[in-house]
């Protein structure tokens, strides 16, 4: 099973959770994508819901000169979740990845500044949260993700992506209250490799998700 591209994904995502919504699982639902790639996804389950659609910025830490490779993830201005064994297969303490995280919190701290363009970040205490993203691999942004906003006391947590991992998925089931993955290849290999389309979004394309005008 392949997607066409993310928003004919975000389609079939937002049809299971509109059917969620209709038995009553997702009072006063409000949708938060994991930008950039999960914007498209997530304004499809936005309108589908007919809920307010907004960003969690979250960001990968890579390891020092493999930064491909995933070591850790963080947001806002949360201390960032790392992967212990990861660091000790590689060799690492936390002071090699200072300068990595420096640098991802200043990406981050841009993004939220653009992206939100000075309104702030949606009140989410008794909300039903749905965090989108476009696919989950290992699962380590969307824990970051899950992390922070179980911090702002919703009502629930439910972690929708149309692809994910089998071990991804297994592993946010104890991050979140729900977690809806519409496909778990067993031979996962990369989000992209489950899209025909996987064109790299941009800031204008997430703005233009968001209905910000610059």
């Amino acid at each position: 099973m392949r997607f066409r591209d993310r928003r004919q994904a975000g389609r079939e995502l937002a049809e299971k959770l509109r059917a969620r919504q209709d038995a009553g699982a997702l009072p006063r639902p409000l949708v938060l994508a994991l930008p950039r790639g999960g914007v498209a996804v997530a304004s499809e389950v936005a309108a589908a819901l007919d809920a307010p659609l907004d960003v969690l910025v979250v960001r990968k830490i890579g390891a020092p000169y493999q930064e491909e490779y995933g070591v850790g993830a963080m947001a806002g201005d949360e201390v960032p979740l790392l992967d212990e064994e990861a660091l000790r297969h590689l060799g690492l303490g936390v002071a090699d990845l200072a300068p990595v995280i420096e640098r991802e919190r200043a990406e981050l701290r841009r993004r939220e500044r653009l992206y939100r363009q000075g309104r702030p970040a949606p009140d989410l205490r008794g909300r039903t949260v749905i965090v989108v993203d476009d696919g989950l691999a290992t699962g380590s942004t969307a824990r970051a993700a899950l992390r922070s906003v179980r911090r702002q006391e919703p009502a629930r947590v439910v972690l929708a992506a149309p692809v994910c991992s089998p071990e991804a998925a297994e592993l946010m089931r104890a991050e979140a209250d729900e977690v809806l993955c519409l496909h778990q290849p067993a031979a996962f290999m990369a989000v992209g490799l489950w899209y025909e389309n996987f064109d790299q979004l941009t800031d204008h394309d997430v703005l233009e998700a968001l209905h910000v005008q610059l």
